[in-house]
């Protein structure tokens, strides 16, 4: 569905090949996307770029600049639940047993 989270890692080191690999586990998972959100890590860059090297179309970028953290443990909490909430927002997040939750309802419940 457009504009869905697919996936997302945290990892405190990462390199080139650690990041192509998960974008094309990403991609055989869930088909090419139009745009892929990162950051400004060098390895993720050259991920992408390298998937990109290998296409006739390439997968746009997006980049969203945010402060540094202090920590790594820190960045994973707050990242990992910005993901989180952006997931409810667009729908994705689905209830145990069937029933439609507002968002306000599945935040509640975190």
């Amino acid at each position: 569905m457009a504009g869905d989270t697919v996936d997302f890692l945290f990892r405190a080191k990462r390199d080139k090949a650690a990041a192509r690999r998960y974008f094309e586990k990403a991609i055989a998972g869930n088909g090419v996307p139009e745009t892929v959100t990162i950051d400004r890590s060098g390895a993720n860059l050259a991920g992408l770029n390298a998937i990109n090297a290998d296409r006739e179309v390439p997968i746009k970028r997006i980049v969203r600049p945010m402060l540094g953290f202090k920590s790594f443990r820190c960045a994973s909490i707050i990242l990992g639940s910005i993901e989180l909430m952006h997931m409810i927002a667009k729908g994705q997040m689905r209830s145990d047993d069937g029933r439609h939750r507002s968002v306000a309802d599945q935040f509640h419940d975190l």
